[in-house]
This record gives structure tokens, C-alpha cells and sequence, in this order.
């Protein structure tokens, strides 16, 4: 009977949960009976939103009472009745202090109402958001040793939680030198440290001096039930003589903001900063991470930490050696962010490594994560008095937590003044030592030194300085991508974001206005520089981004060019408000010119139709991927298209990023314009302008697309039993509707058809995944066919087929007329992508661009008997892809904006334009050893 498979169905997922639990992965089992037929594992990768719950900020700290009134006074105006919300309330040791938010409760009915709450004391209303890592949904008919078959050995991907930790033996505290500054008699005593993980059990032998357990979970217990935090804890200030913490006499604080099942809010970690504030923690400890930069509250909640001299350390993050992985808030300004080494000084093939992507499309991401250490098999506490080895970026960060505790014990009581977060972070970046074989992205600065961080501190003055120091794209591999690619005339200007960190006060501003001095000696006439940067350093850091490019005189030129930026940096005195102190730096630059390329081998990748996560539920392009259904790697080329960059560059092409619409680029100077897996919609204005640039200008176009079906998004919506909501995807694998308006003044559109397989092209082994075909293309084109499932069909039905028959799914086409250009059509990316890399077709890449440049086709397509000439119009059976009816996509979305509740574009934006410093030549050099830390 139904209610039997039911009961059955529970049963078997209540087991799977206990087993699941084991692992120290607590996984929620969600049944819907009515959904049970896709055979798919989804976890949550970003943090979900809690859907009747609201973080209502204040504009400061106010008793329990006036929040109340301010947030009922608010409802009022917004026409919300009383009895339809309420207040959580919040039972942790920071309810009995006045606090800066409230966690609003809402009736469904009044939640498109909380919009309209103003009040001059509310300084924002967002979403409650929830940290978990958890299956979503668990579709299935029969078969479960399938699932945990897939189950075993799966990496999953989680939100802000403890990240992953495994491994062997080693004592830490011998390794980083802890035992010298030990023996001069600085142990971390006097320093508070806070640890934010998952707790500590109340008496293990190995901690002799916590000072205070906390709890801000709803599980009421201090107790470590994972042995994360133990684990942590003990690194940082535990006494064992077996696997001894770095600074073992300093004052432990363990605030425990995750459950056993590793779930947690952010209203948790709101209400613990606040105590932690209170309490002033010196250093703290988050050994935690996730990408979701865009949790405002959570970020300006840790901009509120350290500006209140809290020096934040955390994990870089466990995503590696994927690029455009870093994890939040270790990838703010403001927090030392940390990576993993192993004991040959060998990134840790775990660590997450930059670029950020909040600056993405318009600018570059910043370096990170700022310094690295040992993160493999490291040694520290157990849960139960022994010792244990585990490896992580959350086994680096407290690494380096504990060695900024010894540090501050170190430090005389008339220089206490000196310590904050800006000089600590300054002090342990100039001392650490470069590793020789790793880039920029990949290590920051360096490896930790402990000793000669001791020794810069201990002659420290207030002062600026820059991350990085210096720009020498000439260097490689440390520069890299900077130093992959010459800088040319007429490229599009190669972008750097520094950050600068300010040691003199926790806010400071850039005075004047920057100068450039480009060298006479050295070239520098031939480069023009232009600045960005920050209104405010606050707290204690900010960022100044440098455009560079290659001046008109310098088109036939090749050679190294050299300058430096210099720029002043004022604070208040942080003893004396009336006084103010200030600090110049030089941000040294050092750049490879070379004549323009010739335009064949010059190709544009368009960065604008990408959209960055963290957003809405923007699915995988290969939906066989269960660990990781998000797509939130940037989908820069370089980052999760890192191995296409290489490989291009390798065959002689030069690659530049389009951060705008296609209205700012002048298609002359490119063969080839690259959409790859674009999530965005189209300007009316981009289509006619690069259909023009297709016919008049000579220009190709090489489209690498994704899936996109509303009925199969539908289907792979999850359901979160905690918030009672269906998450549904904004777009599919890629906006194929948008594209299609790209592509409908060629005749040529991609149906709504997902297929899937593997086939041989020649000699070369492909695997489609996840990818959609062609459903009709121009006359005089050609067309690959290939056999492929369905697999569209498999996940609306719920059974597997093993049918195949032959789906168009590559199309190239020559434009008519004398100066038309090319178009190339292929219905998968996951390909070219890093992310979920099987097996790659860079080789197909090749043979496109060879068409492109050389206007006939390559060897490993041209003898394909899958490959048809058609003289007609192609168009096969099949469906355009509509539009998911009722998508958010406007919400994300630089193009469109929602207008009477119906999207519409956005007004064309205008095309950006730099202004180039004005030049002070002087007669001078670089210094020979541009590479070494700046000395403080």
C-alpha cells in the first residue's frame, strides 16, 4: 500500500541518517512522495534564507525593550498588524546586553510588507540566513545501495561551517620555531583568545586555562560533540606534552555557534561578536568558511570586529586546487586569511586560492588568502584526552592564530598602543618567507616566520604599506597571471587590485591624489597608468586598483617598462584624535611590452554575461554533480577556466577579459569574441551591435552553451525542511532564451533539449555532459551529430535509458558577404571547465579557432563522418526553451530591472572610460630586489 512504502521509505532514511552521522556529516532527510523520482543527491552549497525570519539591523545598541518599540513602530507604518509578527527571542549570555539587531518573525501573509518597515533607527532588514551542510532532497524508487555506493568518499561542499579536517602526526608547535619564543618567555599569556567553533567538553586534562564556555547555539551545551573545536582549541592554547598548543598560557574563550549537526544562523554569530566585543577578545579564531560574501550582516558584523581591535584570523577555505574558491570572511581586508602548506612547503592541494570575486565583472579580484602554513597532518587534542592528526585550512588558521597569541605576549606594555589589527597583519606579512614555486593566488605572501614576525614587531612603527608591494609582471611564477601574458597597445587595460593596510589607525584616507612616476630610463614614457581606490580605510584597509596601459607610440615596441606609484596614506592618531599621522608608500611597477599581436591570434572572453555567486540557485552545468550543485566559482578565465587560459596561451593566443557590454569593445582589434556558459540577458543594444560586428567588422563568435530546460528545472528545485521552502533555479546550466536572442538574426537557435554521452571525434574521446543541442542553424553551414541520450527525459521520468540517437550539437557557420565573420555554436562547457573536469576538448577549441583564423576546418573534424555539409536551412524537431515563469533572475541580473512586476532591460549603461595620471618622469629604478617584503 502507499502508506507501507511510505513508512518503509522513512525507515530507510531515518538508517541513512544514522549512518550519515558517523561521518560528522549530519545529513537532513526530506521526504516529498510525490517528487520521489529523480535519482539525485543535492546538498546545499551556499547559506539558505530562512523564509519568515528577517535580521533587522539598528543604527546602534539599543536595550530589548527600544528594539521592540522601534520594530513594532516600523510594522505599524508598513500597515503589518501586530498579531502577525513577533521577535525571537534569543537565549545566549549576550541577551542580557543592549545589541545592534533583532531577529524579526513574520506571518507568510505579511512578508511582501516588510519591505515598506522604515524607521530612522533601522538601518537595514535582510534575510535570516542558515549554515548547514545537508542533503536537500533525496529522490529515489528502489534501488538504495545505489546511493550509498555514490555516497562513499563524496567531498561535500559545505556552507560556513567547520571546514573539513583529516590526516597524521606532527608537533606544530616545533615546526613554526613556537618552542623559541617559548624559551624567551613568551607563552600567550595576558592574550584572550576566542575560538568559534563547536565547543570544548568541560573538563579535558589538556586545557588549564578557559576562561569561559558559551554557547550561542539552541542545543544548550558548551560541549564539543565533533571534536572540531577541541581539535582547534587545542592547537591554539592547549597544555599537552604529547601535542602542546602554540601559546599554551593563553586565555581561552570557546563560543560555540555550530550544533552537532553542524547548522547554525546567522543571528548566532551576530549575538556572539557582540559578546566577544564586550569581552575584548584580542585574536579570534574562525576556522570556518563559506563563499557567500554577500551576507551583509555577517560581513559588516566582522568589519564591526576588528575595527573594535579584534584581530581576525580564519580559513581560507578547503576548495582546491580549484581557482576562484575562497571562503568568507578569510577573503575580507580586514581578516588574516589563511592557506595550508604541507611540510615540504607545497601548497596544500586542499587549499582554496584566489582570486576574490566580489569585484567581478568590472575590475579583478584581490590576493588572497594573505599567508599560508602547515595545514597537513597536524597534531592537537582529541575529544577524549589524546592526541590526533588532522589537515585543513581549519587546521592552518589556528596555526596562525596561535602564533599571533605569542606574539601579542610579547609585546611591552608602553607598545601596546601599536597593536591592532592593521600591525599584526602588516608584521606577519613582511616577515613571511616566499615560497619559490607557487603563485600569488596560491601562497599571498608567504609562509608564515614566526621569528622574524617577532622581529619586525618588535621595531614597529605606525605606518602603511601594500599587498602586494609591488607589481613585476615579468616575474613568473609568483606574478602569475600577471606575468602569463605581455601587455600590447590597444589591449584592454590589465587591472591589479592592492590592498592597503593601515597600521596607524583603524580608519585613514588616501591624501591628495596618487602619483605616477614612470622611469626615463627604464621606458616608462610608454605606459599610461590609471587609479581607483577607496574613499576610506576602514577598518584599518582599503584598496587602490591600477588599470595599465600601453600608450600609441609603443604599437611596433617591445621591451620592459617601469615606474612607481607613490600615494600618501593619513589617520587620526589613535592616542591623540586631534593629531593625525601619515605614512608614503611606492607601489613599484615593472611590465613586459611587445608589439601588438595580429588580431587573428588576439581573442576577447566575455566576463559581463557571467553572473558571480553568490546570487539565487544557479545550478551546475553537469547535473550528475551531487556535492556541489551551485555554480559559484566566478567563471573567469582564471579561475574555473584556468586550463583553457593555459592552453591557449601555450598555442600563441592572447587572451583579454570584457568586463562591459558588448557596446564598449572595438571588434577590429579581435578574431574571436568567447561566450562561455553566460547566465545573463542581452542589452537590445548588444544584439544589434554585434550583429553588425559579425557582418561588417569581420568578427567570430564561438558560443560554448549548457543546458537549460524549465520542466527539468523544475524538477532539481530542492525543499529545506528546516525553512519549509522550494528552492527553484533562476536559469539552467546556461541562459539558452537569452542566447537564442543572440543568436536569432543568424537563423540559428539551441533547443531546450538536455542530452548527455560520451563519443569519439576522430581519434579524441569527448564526454557531453549535461549539454544541449542545436534546433535549427543558417544554410551553407555544417553540423556535427553525435549519438547521446536523453537525459532530459531520464530525470522527468525517473528511469535510466540506455537509448541514444543523433543529436546536432556543434554548428559553424560562415557570416555572407566580404567581411562577415564566423559562427560557432557548441552545446557544453563542462568541457573547458575546471570545476568538474572529466575530459577536457581543448583540442576541439584548436579546430574551432583554426576554422576561425584560417577559414577551413582541421583534420580532427573535417574527416568525422558525424559532420554534414547543408546547402538548406537546419532545423529538427524539437522545443525553443521558454523562460521559467515566475524566476527571480532580475534580481541578479545587470541588464534586467523589474518594472510592474514584469522584467525589463535596464538602461544601456555607459562605457567607461579612464583617465590617465598625469606623468612626473624622474630618473630612477626599481630596486634590484623588487621581490622582498617591504621593510617596515
Amino acid at each position: 500500500s502507499r502508506e507501507a512504502k511510505i513508512w518503509l521509505t522513512v525507515y530507510v532514511l531515518l538508517l541513512f541518517c544514522s549512518v550519515s552521522v558517523c561521518t560528522g556529516l549530519c545529513m537532513v532527510c526530506v521526504l516529498d512522495y510525490a517528487h520521489c523520482s529523480v535519482d539525485t543527491l543535492h546538498l546545499q552549497h551556499s547559506s539558505d534564507i530562512v523564509q519568515n525570519e528577517f535580521i533587522v539591523q539598528f543604527d546602534g545598541y539599543y536595550s530589548k525593550t527600544d528594539r521592540h518599540l522601534i520594530i513594532f513602530a516600523a510594522a505599524s507604518g508598513a500597515n503589518i498588524i501586530n498579531s502577525s509578527i513577533g521577535v525571537l527571542e534569543r537565549t545566549n549570555l549576550g541577551n542580557a546586553y543592549p545589541s545592534d539587531f533583532d531577529v524579526l518573525q513574520i506571518a507568510t501573509t505579511s512578508i511582501n510588507k516588510v519591505a515598506n518597515m522604515n524607521h530612522a533607527r533601522i538601518k537595514s532588514i535582510t534575510p535570516q540566513r542558515r549554515f548547514v551542510g545537508s542533503l536537500k532532497s533525496f529522490h529515489k524508487k528502489a534501488d538504495w545501495k545505489s546511493y550509498f555506493k555514490k555516497f562513499s568518499g563524496v567531498h561535500f561542499h559545505r556552507s560556513r561551517v567547520p571546514l573539513k579536517a583529516i590526516g597524521n602526526n606532527k608537533q606544530i608547535a616545533e615546526a613554526v620555531q613556537a618552542k623559541q619564543m617559548w624559551e624567551a618567555g613568551f607563552k600567550g599569556q595576558g592574550v584572550k583568545v576566542a575560538i568559534f567553533d563547536t565547543g570544548l567538553p568541560a573538563k579535558h586534562p589538556h586545557f588549564k586555562n578557559v576562561i569561559e564556555r558559551s554557547d550561542w547555539t539552541d542545543e544548550e551545551t558548551s560541549d564539543d560533540g565533533l571534536g572540531h573545536g577541541t581539535f582547534v582549541a587545542g592547537m591554539i592554547g592547549g597544555s599537552s606534552s604529547d601535542c602542546p598548543g602554540l601559546a599554551p598560557e593563553s586565555e581561552l574563550y570557546i563560543f560555540r555557534v555550530f550544533t552537532n549537526n553542524q547548522v547554525s544562523y546567522t543571528s548566532w554569530f551576530l549575538d556572539a561578536f557582540n559578546y566577544a566585543i564586550l569581552r575584548k577578545i584580542n585574536v579570534l579564531n574562525l576556522s570556518i568558511g563559506g563563499p557567500d560574501f554577500m551576507d551583509k550582516p555577517f560581513v559588516e558584523k566582522v568589519w564591526e570586529l576588528t575595527a573594535n581591535h579584534v584581530i581576525m584570523v580564519s580559513a581560507i577555505g578547503n576548495d582546491g586546487p580549484l581557482y576562484g574558491t575562497l571562503n568568507n570572511p578569510a577573503d575580507q581586508m580586514d581578516v588574516i586569511g589563511v592557506g595550508g602548506v604541507d611540510y615540504s612547503n607545497n601548497i596544500a592541494r586542499f587549499s582554496s586560492r584566489g582570486m576574490t570575486t566580489w569585484e567581478l565583472p568590472a575590475g579583478y579580484g584581490r590576493i588572497k588568502p594573505d599567508i599560508v602554513t602547515y595545514g597537513l597532518n597536524v597534531y592537537a587534542s582529541d575529544l577524549t584526552g589524546g592526541c590526533r592528526a588532522l589537515s585543513g585550512t581549519s587546521v592552518a588558521s589556528p596555526v596562525v592564530t596561535g602564533a599571533v597569541a605569542l606574539l601579542l605576549s610579547s609585546v611591552k606594555k608602553n607598545q601596546r598602543d601599536l597593536i591592532n589589527p592593521g600591525s599584526i597583519k602588516q608584521c606577519l606579512l613582511a616577515s613571511a618567507d616566499r615560497l619559490p614555486s607557487a603563485n600569488i593566488f596560491e601562497q599571498g605572501v608567504g609562509k608564515l616566520n614566526l621569528v622574524e614576525a617577532y622581529k619586525v614587531l618588535s621595531s614597529y612603527q605606525p605606518q602603511a604599506s601594500l599587498v602586494p608591494s609591488y607589481l613585476d609582471f615579468t616575474e613568473c611564477p609568483y606574478m602569475w597571471p600577471y606575468c602569463s601574458q605581455p601587455i600590447y597597445y590597444t589591449a584592454m587595460p590589465i587591472v591589479a587590485n592592492i590592498t592597503v593596510l593601515n597600521g596607524m589607525g583603524v580608519a585613514g584616507t588616501i591624501k591628495g591624489s596618487p602619483t605616477w612616476h614612470p622611469y626615463t630610463s627604464h621606458n616608462g614614457k610608454y605606459i599610461d597608468v590609471s587609479f581607483s581606490y577607496s574613499n576610506s580605510l576602514w577598518p584599518w584597509s582599503g584598496y587602490f586598483a591600477v588599470s595599465i596601459s600601453v600608450k600609441p607610440e609603443a604599437e611596433q615596441w617591445e621591451g620592459v617598462a617601469q615606474g612607481h606609484v607613490e600615494l600618501t596614506v593619513v589617520s587620526p592618531s589613535e592616542d591623540n584624535y586631534e593629531g593625525r599621522e601619515q605614512s608614503t608608500v611606492k607601489l613599484f611597477i615593472k611590465v613586459k611590452i611587445i608589439a601588438t599581436p595580429p588580431r587573428a591570434k588576439r581573442i576577447l572572453w566575455d566576463q559581463f554575461h557571467n553572473l558571480r555567486y553568490p546570487a539565487g540557485y544557479f545550478p551546475r552545468d553537469d547535473l550528475h554533480t551531487k556535492n556541489d550543485p551551485l555554480d559559484w566559482n566566478g567563471d573567469h578565465i582564471h579561475t574555473n577556466f584556468r586550463g583553457l587560459y593555459l592552453h591557449l596561451r601555450d598555442a600563441g593566443y592572447f587572451i583579454e577579459v570584457l568586463g562591459s557590454p558588448y557596446t564598449c569593445f572595438n571588434a577590429r582589434h579581435y578574431s574571436t569574441l568567447l561566450i562561455v556558459d553566460p547566465e545573463e540577458e542581452y542589452f537590445p543594444d548588444e544584439i544589434s551591435k554585434l550583429h553588425k560586428d559579425l557582418t561588417e567588422e569581420g568578427l567570430s563568435v564561438v558560443v560554448f552553451a549548457d543546458w537549460y530546460n524549465s520542466s527539468v528545472m523544475t524538477k532539481v528545485k530542492f525543499y529545506d525542511e528546516n525553512t519549509r521552502r522550494w528552492w527553484m533555479p533562476e536559469t539552467g546550466g546556461s541562459n539558452i532564451p537569452a542566447l537564442n536572442n543572440l543568436l536569432h538574426p543568424y537563423g540559428a537557435a539551441l533547443s531546450d533539449r538536455v542530452s548527455e554521452g560520451s563519443f569519439v571525434v576522430s581519434s579524441h574521446e569527448v564526454y557531453f555532459a549535461s549539454g544541449t543541442s542545436i534546433l535549427q542553424f543558417p544554410p551553407n553551414s555544417m553540423i556535427l551529430s553525435k549519438p547521446l541520450k536523453d537525459q532530459g527525459k531520464e530525470i522527468l521520468s525517473g528511469f535510466s535509458s540506455e537509448m541514444k540517437e543523433s543529436v546536432p550539437i556543434l554548428g559553424l557557420h560562415k557570416i555572407p558577404g566580404g567581411n562577415g565573420g564566423k559562427l560557432v555554436v557548441y552545446g557544453d562547457s563542462n568541457c573547458i571547465d575546471d570545476a568538474h573536469l572529466t575530459t577536457d576538448c581543448y583540442w576541439l577549441m584548436d579546430a574551432l579557432l583554426h576554422f576561425i583564423t584560417q577559414g577551413i576546418l582541421s583534420p580532427a573534424l573535417e574527416s568525422d563522418k558525424g559532420l554534414k555539409k547543408l546547402k538548406s536551412q537546419f532545423k529538427v524537431a524539437g522545443e525553443f526553451p521558454n523562460r521559467m515563469e515566475g524566476n527571480h533572475l532580475f534580481k541578479y541580473s545587470k541588464v534586467l530591472e523589474a518594472h510592474l512586476g514584469k522584467p525589463i532591460p535596464r538602461p544601456l549603461p555607459s562605457c567607461s572610460s579612464l583617465e590617465w595620471e598625469l606623468p612626473f618622469f624622474i630618473n630612477e629604478s626599481s630596486p634590484q630586489f623588487m621581490w622582498k617584503p617591504q621593510k617596515l
